[in-house]
Order: structure tokens, then C-alpha cells, then sequence
């Protein structure tokens, strides 16, 4: 029987995941209208979380979860703040 490794798998989800986030990086500085720069921010925020998911995998340190756990929570509320500031132009009623 064959046991496989699975540290060049988390190499590659690394690599994915980074190039993901350089090009969401991109289109945050270079997008057209406000919109494309907030869904940018948005998986800019989705990518770090999983960086540290697979980090936390390939380390085998549980303290990376609940960092992923705390920015998931935060940039869902940045993005319910940012959406409510285009639509209306306020955050604060």
C-alpha cells in the first residue's frame, strides 16, 4: 500500500489561492467603478482566510482556524457596511 503525502497538495492550494489574490489586487487598484473594487476587497478577505485554513492544515496548529474564523467574521461586516455606504451613502442611519 502507498501512502501519499499531502504537504505538495497544501503547496499548490498555497500557490492557487496567492494567485487569486494577486489578481484581486489588481482589479482592487485597477477597477473601474466602485463595485469591482469592494468584490475585489471581498475576495481579498476570502483568500487570507483560506491561506490561513491551509496553513493551519499544513502546520497542524488549530490557532490558525480561529484566526480565519475572526477575519471571516470581520470582512463579512465590512462588506454589509461597504454595500449599505453604495446603496445609500450612509453606514450610520
Amino acid at each position: 500500500m502507498m501512502t501519499v503525502s499531502i504537504a505538495p497538495v497544501l503547496t499548490f492550494a498555497l500557490i492557487c489561492i496567492s494567485l487569486g489574490m494577486l489578481l484581486a489586487l489588481i482589479r482592487l487598484l485597477r477597477g473601474p467603478t466602485a463595485q469591482d473594487r469592494v468584490i475585489a476587497l471581498d475576495m481579498i478577505y476570502v483568500s487570507a482566510m483560506l491561506l490561513l485554513l491551509v496553513q493551519g492544515m499544513r502546520f497542524g496548529n488549530t490557532l490558525y482556524f480561529d484566526i480565519a474564523l475572526l477575519i471571516a467574521l470581520l470582512g463579512c461586516v465590512g462588506s454589509i457596511a461597504m454595500a449599505k455606504f453604495l446603496l445609500r451613502g450612509e453606514v450610520i442611519e
